[in-house]
């Protein structure tokens, strides 16, 4: 293909179909770099990933990498987790906003990359993939209403902290249930008075034949919600007055599988690798 046809097509491409800002997908991937290779796992991933393997990307327009210090860690719940085993596992998280319809064709273009930054020797392979899904957006609850920042600020907004919440439920029939109750019931009494601005919710969705191999096929399609709590205040300072029982939250409509409070990193540096064990 010459230079110029592929301007072309640039410029053809931008020209049809979606672009609003609305955070109609997301990529949430909860990783473990291996012993030992932690310092080496954040310099590739501030250094390279989060550019060339995310943000460099059509249609992935916000980022946010997130950090649990070992102290975060042990605040973790429940102990026997169906997402993590052990709880304590992916001590770093990455959020990304894909534009809503924009799905599929972002999806094409991660495939290729990935396949030749790993043909590369891009990918830094010392890593387990805890939690990553491609996830739809179901609703977004604010605490103050029509003020303060909307869910497509959230990855650029300085929030201290965020919670990763798994809630899975028994069938299709039973989430739908489930998250009626989180939009107009559980979720705005826990978000009054609290230090969280908002959550939004997700659900998963299956990835591509053609992933990369140390990528496993996501699990609950049909029967998890993925909430992302952003907090005003670091959680280690009012865990336990505010977030201390999120296992109970949705009990009856759903199991909580996993409660993972998280800060967010400091792009550019090493801060908090000597805190994760």
């Amino acid at each position: 293909m010459s230079e110029e046809t592929r301007s072309e097509t640039y410029a053809e491409l931008a020209s049809v179909g979606p672009y609003g800002v609305r955070p109609g997908h997301a990529l949430i991937t909860m990783v473990e770099p291996h012993p030992g290779h932690e310092y080496a796992y954040n310099r590739w991933y501030e250094d390279d990933h989060y550019y060339a393997g995310a943000m460099a990307m059509p249609w992935m327009y916000a980022g946010r990498r997130w950090v649990a210090t070992r102290e975060l860690q042990d605040l973790r719940g429940p102990e026997k987790s169906a997402v993590a085993r052990p709880v304590t596992a992916g001590c770093y998280l990455s959020t990304y906003w894909i534009t809503e319809g924009r799905y599929d064709d972002h999806m094409k273009w991660t495939v290729g990359i990935n396949k030749r930054l790993n043909h590369d020797a891009r990918v830094h392979q010392e890593r387990t993939h805890v939690f990553t899904a491609f996830q739809d957006h179901e609703t977004t609850v604010y605490r103050d209403g029509a003020a303060g920042p909307r869910d497509f600020h959230a990855l650029d907004h300085p929030y201290a902290g965020l919670i990763l919440q798994v809630i899975d439920s028994e069938g299709p029939a039973e989430r739908a249930e489930l998250l009626e109750r989180l939009r107009t019931r559980d979720l705005p009494r826990r978000l009054t008075g609290s230090p969280a601005a908002m959550v939004t919710i997700f659900r998963p969705t299956p990835l591509p034949g053609d992933r990369m191999t140390y990528v496993k096929q996501v699990e609950g399609v049909d029967t998890r919600l993925t909430l992302l709590w952003f907090l005003e205040r670091d959680p280690r300072e009012c865990w336990t007055e505010h977030f201390a029982d999120l296992e109970t939250l949705g009990t009856g409509a759903g199991r909580v599988e996993l409660v993972a409070p998280f800060i967010p990193t400091v792009p550019g540096t090493d801060r908090y690798v000597d805190e994760l064990r």
